[in-house]
Protein backbone atom coordinates (compact mmCIF):
# COMPACT_ATOMS: atom_id res chain seq x y z
CA UNK A 1 0.00 0.00 0.00
CA UNK A 2 1.17 3.08 -0.76
CA UNK A 3 1.90 5.37 2.87
CA UNK A 4 0.92 8.64 0.65
CA UNK A 5 -3.02 7.66 1.08
CA UNK A 6 -2.64 7.76 4.65
CA UNK A 7 -1.30 11.80 4.49
CA UNK A 8 -4.80 12.88 5.11
CA UNK A 9 -5.34 10.86 8.45
CA UNK A 10 -4.82 13.11 11.32
CA UNK A 11 -4.68 12.38 14.98
CA UNK A 12 -3.78 14.47 17.69
CA UNK A 13 -3.93 13.22 21.40
CA UNK A 14 -4.23 15.76 24.75
CA UNK A 15 -4.13 15.00 28.29
CA UNK A 16 -6.98 17.12 30.70
CA UNK A 17 -6.48 17.39 33.70
CA UNK A 18 -9.51 18.32 36.46
CA UNK A 19 -9.47 19.51 40.31
CA UNK A 20 -12.27 18.69 42.43
CA UNK A 21 -14.09 21.48 43.94
CA UNK A 22 -16.76 19.40 45.40
CA UNK A 23 -16.31 15.31 46.44
CA UNK A 24 -16.75 13.38 43.50
CA UNK A 25 -17.65 9.95 43.76
CA UNK A 26 -16.72 8.17 40.45
CA UNK A 27 -17.45 4.72 39.29
CA UNK A 28 -13.48 2.92 39.23
CA UNK A 29 -13.94 3.22 34.95
CA UNK A 30 -14.87 6.44 34.76
CA UNK A 31 -15.24 6.52 30.70
CA UNK A 32 -19.07 6.47 30.77
CA UNK A 33 -18.94 8.84 33.44
CA UNK A 34 -16.60 11.39 31.49
CA UNK A 35 -18.47 10.80 28.03
CA UNK A 36 -21.99 10.58 29.62
CA UNK A 37 -21.60 13.85 31.02
CA UNK A 38 -19.70 15.75 28.45
CA UNK A 39 -22.21 14.45 25.27
CA UNK A 40 -24.91 16.25 27.10
CA UNK A 41 -23.03 19.74 27.98
CA UNK A 42 -21.70 19.81 24.24
CA UNK A 43 -24.76 19.71 22.46
CA UNK A 44 -26.09 22.55 25.59
CA UNK A 45 -23.18 24.49 24.25
CA UNK A 46 -23.09 23.52 20.29
CA UNK A 47 -26.68 23.62 19.43
CA UNK A 48 -29.00 26.40 18.41
CA UNK A 49 -32.06 24.38 17.90
CA UNK A 50 -32.86 23.74 21.87
CA UNK A 51 -34.41 20.38 22.29
CA UNK A 52 -34.64 19.15 18.34
CA UNK A 53 -33.56 16.14 17.09
CA UNK A 54 -30.58 16.02 14.70
CA UNK A 55 -31.81 14.23 11.69
CA UNK A 56 -34.27 16.50 10.18
CA UNK A 57 -32.42 19.82 11.98
CA UNK A 58 -31.71 22.02 8.66
CA UNK A 59 -28.67 23.11 10.84
CA UNK A 60 -26.88 19.71 11.00
CA UNK A 61 -24.66 20.36 8.21
CA UNK A 62 -23.09 23.53 9.92
CA UNK A 63 -23.35 22.04 13.76
CA UNK A 64 -20.10 20.71 15.68
CA UNK A 65 -23.00 18.77 18.04
CA UNK A 66 -24.22 16.84 14.50
CA UNK A 67 -20.64 16.15 13.42
CA UNK A 68 -19.16 15.12 16.13
CA UNK A 69 -21.91 13.24 17.80
CA UNK A 70 -24.78 12.34 14.96
CA UNK A 71 -22.52 12.16 12.14
CA UNK A 72 -24.56 10.43 9.21
CA UNK A 73 -23.02 9.03 6.22
CA UNK A 74 -24.13 11.29 2.95
CA UNK A 75 -26.72 9.22 1.02
CA UNK A 76 -24.30 8.45 -2.09
CA UNK A 77 -21.30 7.79 1.03
CA UNK A 78 -19.93 4.81 -0.67
CA UNK A 79 -19.06 3.09 2.60
CA UNK A 80 -21.78 2.53 5.57
CA UNK A 81 -24.50 2.62 3.78
CA UNK A 82 -26.42 0.38 6.00
CA UNK A 83 -25.04 2.55 9.08
CA UNK A 84 -27.11 5.16 10.27
CA UNK A 85 -23.94 6.71 11.80
CA UNK A 86 -20.17 7.08 10.76
CA UNK A 87 -17.92 6.29 14.19
CA UNK A 88 -17.21 9.33 16.66
CA UNK A 89 -13.92 11.67 15.82
CA UNK A 90 -12.93 11.25 19.22
CA UNK A 91 -11.52 9.08 21.89
CA UNK A 92 -11.74 9.47 25.59
CA UNK A 93 -9.47 7.56 27.76
CA UNK A 94 -10.06 7.43 31.57
CA UNK A 95 -7.02 6.96 33.70
CA UNK A 96 -5.95 3.66 34.27
CA UNK A 97 -6.53 3.83 38.10
CA UNK A 98 -9.83 2.45 40.25
CA UNK A 99 -10.07 5.17 42.63
CA UNK A 100 -13.56 6.26 43.07
CA UNK A 101 -13.48 8.91 45.56
CA UNK A 102 -11.66 12.62 44.68
CA UNK A 103 -11.67 15.05 47.93
CA UNK A 104 -11.92 18.70 47.24
CA UNK A 105 -8.54 19.55 45.71
CA UNK A 106 -7.67 15.86 44.20
CA UNK A 107 -7.07 16.19 40.81
CA UNK A 108 -7.96 13.49 37.86
CA UNK A 109 -5.99 13.28 34.62
CA UNK A 110 -7.60 11.90 31.22
CA UNK A 111 -6.37 11.59 27.78
CA UNK A 112 -8.20 13.04 24.88
CA UNK A 113 -8.17 11.60 20.93
CA UNK A 114 -9.44 14.06 17.98
CA UNK A 115 -9.27 12.59 14.76
CA UNK A 116 -9.49 14.56 11.48
CA UNK A 117 -11.75 17.47 11.07
CA UNK A 118 -12.59 17.31 14.60
CA UNK A 119 -9.32 18.42 16.16
CA UNK A 120 -10.84 22.14 14.62
CA UNK A 121 -13.50 21.40 17.18
CA UNK A 122 -10.91 21.42 20.18
CA UNK A 123 -12.56 24.62 21.76
CA UNK A 124 -15.63 23.17 21.50
CA UNK A 125 -14.01 20.23 23.89
CA UNK A 126 -12.33 22.16 26.27
CA UNK A 127 -15.35 24.67 26.84
CA UNK A 128 -17.78 21.26 26.95
CA UNK A 129 -15.68 20.32 30.14
CA UNK A 130 -15.96 23.80 31.39
CA UNK A 131 -19.08 23.43 31.49
CA UNK A 132 -19.66 20.49 33.16
CA UNK A 133 -17.51 21.07 35.81
CA UNK A 134 -19.68 23.55 36.77
CA UNK A 135 -22.48 21.05 36.35
CA UNK A 136 -21.22 18.30 38.51
CA UNK A 137 -20.31 14.80 37.71
CA UNK A 138 -20.80 11.21 38.74
CA UNK A 139 -23.38 10.05 41.86
CA UNK A 140 -23.62 13.22 43.67
CA UNK A 141 -23.09 15.73 40.69
CA UNK A 142 -19.94 16.79 42.89
CA UNK A 143 -18.12 20.42 40.67
CA UNK A 144 -14.60 20.33 39.52
CA UNK A 145 -12.88 22.95 37.14
CA UNK A 146 -10.39 22.09 34.20
CA UNK A 147 -7.52 22.97 35.76
CA UNK A 148 -5.37 21.90 32.66
CA UNK A 149 -4.90 20.63 29.33
CA UNK A 150 -1.90 19.55 27.43
CA UNK A 151 -1.00 18.83 24.11
CA UNK A 152 1.19 16.23 22.62
CA UNK A 153 4.49 18.19 21.13
CA UNK A 154 6.63 17.71 18.49
CA UNK A 155 9.98 15.83 19.20
CA UNK A 156 12.90 18.07 20.06
CA UNK A 157 10.91 20.19 21.60
CA UNK A 158 11.62 19.72 25.28
CA UNK A 159 8.61 18.14 27.21
CA UNK A 160 7.17 15.55 25.24
CA UNK A 161 3.77 17.63 26.44
CA UNK A 162 3.29 21.00 26.35
CA UNK A 163 0.62 23.16 28.24
CA UNK A 164 -2.10 24.49 25.79
CA UNK A 165 -5.07 25.70 28.07
CA UNK A 166 -4.73 27.09 31.71
CA UNK A 167 -8.30 26.83 33.56
CA UNK A 168 -6.99 30.29 34.89
CA UNK A 169 -6.15 32.31 32.38
CA UNK A 170 -9.15 30.81 29.92
CA UNK A 171 -6.26 30.77 26.87
CA UNK A 172 -6.30 28.09 24.35
CA UNK A 173 -2.90 27.99 22.02
CA UNK A 174 -2.68 25.75 19.00
CA UNK A 175 0.96 24.78 19.93
CA UNK A 176 0.46 21.04 19.48
CA UNK A 177 1.50 18.08 17.04
CA UNK A 178 -0.87 16.86 14.65
CA UNK A 179 0.01 13.42 13.82
CA UNK A 180 -0.38 11.65 10.42
CA UNK A 181 -0.60 8.03 9.49
CA UNK A 182 1.92 7.64 7.42
CA UNK A 183 4.57 8.87 10.31
CA UNK A 184 3.86 5.81 11.77
CA UNK A 185 5.54 4.33 8.40
CA UNK A 186 8.98 5.58 10.25
CA UNK A 187 11.10 5.08 12.85
CA UNK A 188 9.98 8.42 14.72
CA UNK A 189 10.08 8.00 18.69
CA UNK A 190 6.41 8.42 20.67
CA UNK A 191 6.22 10.62 23.00
CA UNK A 192 5.58 9.65 26.97
CA UNK A 193 1.76 9.81 27.74
CA UNK A 194 1.11 11.22 30.97
CA UNK A 195 -1.87 9.41 31.82
CA UNK A 196 -1.17 5.93 30.30
CA UNK A 197 1.11 3.84 28.79
CA UNK A 198 3.26 5.30 25.64
CA UNK A 199 2.15 4.26 22.30
CA UNK A 200 5.15 1.13 21.85
CA UNK A 201 8.13 1.02 20.40
CA UNK A 202 9.24 2.38 16.93
CA UNK A 203 8.12 1.06 13.98
CA UNK A 204 10.39 -1.06 11.38
CA UNK A 205 9.40 -1.11 8.44
CA UNK A 206 11.91 -3.98 7.19
CA UNK A 207 9.98 -5.94 10.08
CA UNK A 208 8.79 -9.98 8.11
CA UNK A 209 8.50 -12.70 9.75
CA UNK A 210 8.57 -11.33 13.37
CA UNK A 211 6.56 -11.46 16.14
CA UNK A 212 4.36 -8.95 18.18
CA UNK A 213 2.88 -9.28 21.64
CA UNK A 214 -0.66 -6.92 21.99
CA UNK A 215 -1.33 -5.71 25.59
CA UNK A 216 -4.89 -5.35 26.18
CA UNK A 217 -5.20 -2.55 28.42
CA UNK A 218 -9.26 -2.06 28.47
CA UNK A 219 -12.13 -3.59 27.37
CA UNK A 220 -12.01 -4.99 23.79
CA UNK A 221 -15.26 -5.40 22.36
CA UNK A 222 -14.73 -7.30 18.68
CA UNK A 223 -17.33 -8.77 16.47
CA UNK A 224 -16.45 -11.54 14.00
CA UNK A 225 -20.08 -13.23 12.26
CA UNK A 226 -22.85 -11.17 14.29
CA UNK A 227 -21.17 -12.00 17.74
CA UNK A 228 -18.57 -11.01 20.01
CA UNK A 229 -15.67 -12.73 20.05
CA UNK A 230 -14.30 -14.42 23.33
CA UNK A 231 -11.17 -15.16 21.86
CA UNK A 232 -8.83 -12.88 19.55
CA UNK A 233 -7.76 -14.69 15.79
CA UNK A 234 -5.46 -12.25 14.50
CA UNK A 235 -7.72 -11.67 11.35
CA UNK A 236 -10.27 -10.95 13.53
CA UNK A 237 -8.78 -7.99 14.84
CA UNK A 238 -7.38 -7.13 11.77
CA UNK A 239 -11.20 -6.69 10.05
CA UNK A 240 -12.28 -4.98 13.14
CA UNK A 241 -9.42 -2.38 12.92
CA UNK A 242 -9.89 -2.02 9.25
CA UNK A 243 -13.31 -1.06 9.45
CA UNK A 244 -12.98 1.42 11.96
CA UNK A 245 -9.66 3.27 10.37
CA UNK A 246 -11.82 2.73 6.52
CA UNK A 247 -14.40 4.45 8.29
CA UNK A 248 -12.99 7.38 10.24
CA UNK A 249 -10.54 7.96 7.02
CA UNK A 250 -13.34 8.38 4.60
CA UNK A 251 -15.65 10.59 7.35
CA UNK A 252 -13.41 12.29 9.18
CA UNK A 253 -9.92 12.60 7.12
CA UNK A 254 -11.75 13.30 3.59
CA UNK A 255 -9.42 10.22 2.15
CA UNK A 256 -11.29 6.97 1.35
CA UNK A 257 -8.06 3.75 1.56
CA UNK A 258 -7.53 2.17 -1.51
CA UNK A 259 -6.57 -1.55 0.11
CA UNK A 260 -7.12 -4.76 -1.29
CA UNK A 261 -9.16 -5.84 2.01
CA UNK A 262 -9.84 -9.28 0.68
CA UNK A 263 -5.90 -9.84 0.21
CA UNK A 264 -5.31 -8.38 3.45
CA UNK A 265 -7.78 -10.31 5.41
CA UNK A 266 -6.36 -13.50 3.49
CA UNK A 267 -2.36 -12.49 4.55
CA UNK A 268 -3.91 -12.03 7.93
CA UNK A 269 -5.15 -15.33 8.47
CA UNK A 270 -1.28 -16.52 7.94
CA UNK A 271 -0.45 -14.56 11.36
CA UNK A 272 -1.21 -16.79 14.57
CA UNK A 273 -1.66 -16.20 17.62
CA UNK A 274 1.24 -18.33 19.66
CA UNK A 275 0.71 -17.42 23.47
CA UNK A 276 -2.63 -15.90 25.00
CA UNK A 277 -3.19 -14.87 28.33
CA UNK A 278 -6.99 -13.33 27.69
CA UNK A 279 -9.87 -13.12 30.26
CA UNK A 280 -13.24 -11.81 30.07
CA UNK A 281 -13.96 -8.60 31.80
CA UNK A 282 -17.59 -7.29 32.62
CA UNK A 283 -18.55 -3.86 32.70
CA UNK A 284 -21.57 -2.13 32.69
CA UNK A 285 -22.98 1.35 32.04
CA UNK A 286 -26.29 3.16 32.26
CA UNK A 287 -27.66 4.70 29.08
CA UNK A 288 -30.00 7.90 29.55
CA UNK A 289 -30.68 7.88 25.87
CA UNK A 290 -31.55 4.24 26.13
CA UNK A 291 -32.67 4.76 29.79
CA UNK A 292 -31.56 1.21 30.55
CA UNK A 293 -28.39 -0.79 31.53
CA UNK A 294 -25.82 -1.73 29.28
CA UNK A 295 -23.33 -4.51 28.91
CA UNK A 296 -20.22 -3.79 28.00
CA UNK A 297 -17.87 -6.29 29.25
CA UNK A 298 -14.82 -7.45 26.88
CA UNK A 299 -10.80 -9.11 26.37
CA UNK A 300 -8.20 -7.50 28.29
CA UNK A 301 -4.65 -9.07 28.63
CA UNK A 302 -1.79 -9.78 26.25
CA UNK A 303 -1.44 -12.18 22.92
CA UNK A 304 1.70 -12.69 20.79
CA UNK A 305 1.47 -12.89 17.51
CA UNK A 306 3.63 -14.51 15.35
CA UNK A 307 4.11 -15.01 11.32
CA UNK A 308 4.18 -12.23 8.08
CA UNK A 309 3.33 -9.29 10.08
CA UNK A 310 5.84 -6.32 8.48
CA UNK A 311 2.65 -4.72 6.26
CA UNK A 312 -0.03 -4.42 9.21
CA UNK A 313 2.62 -2.79 11.47
CA UNK A 314 1.23 0.81 10.75
CA UNK A 315 -2.42 0.08 10.90
CA UNK A 316 -1.82 -1.41 14.42
CA UNK A 317 0.43 1.70 15.44
CA UNK A 318 -2.50 3.45 14.49
CA UNK A 319 -5.20 1.69 16.28
CA UNK A 320 -2.71 2.54 19.32
CA UNK A 321 -3.71 5.88 19.03
CA UNK A 322 -7.52 5.60 18.26
CA UNK A 323 -8.68 2.02 19.52
CA UNK A 324 -10.38 -0.62 18.00
CA UNK A 325 -13.78 -2.33 18.40
CA UNK A 326 -17.20 -1.44 19.87
CA UNK A 327 -17.06 1.37 22.82
CA UNK A 328 -14.13 3.30 22.02
CA UNK A 329 -15.28 6.88 22.76
CA UNK A 330 -15.37 5.45 26.53
CA UNK A 331 -12.02 4.34 26.20
CA UNK A 332 -12.07 0.67 25.42
CA UNK A 333 -10.29 -1.12 22.73
CA UNK A 334 -6.90 0.49 23.94
CA UNK A 335 -4.31 -1.54 23.74
CA UNK A 336 -0.29 -0.93 23.16
CA UNK A 337 2.08 -3.07 21.16
CA UNK A 338 5.41 -4.51 21.66
CA UNK A 339 8.00 -6.15 18.37
CA UNK A 340 10.01 -8.32 19.08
Amino acid sequence: MDPAQLDSFRVARFSLTLEARDRLRLPPYKGSALRGGFGHVFRKVACTVRGGECPPCLLKSACPYAYIFETPPPSDSAILRKYPHAPHPFVIEPPDDATTMYEPGAQLTFGLVLVGKAIDYLPYFIYAFEELGRLGIGRDRGAFRLAEARGEAASGEGDTWRPIYSGDSKILTNGFLIRTARDLFHNHEHAHDPVHDPVGAPVHEHVHDHEVVLHLLTPMRLRFDEALVNHLDFHVLIRNLLRRLSALSYFHCGRQLNLDFKEFIASAQEVKAEETDLRWVDWTRYSNRQKRKIQMGGLIGQVTYSGPLAEFLPFLRLGELVHVGKGTVFGLGKYTLRTE
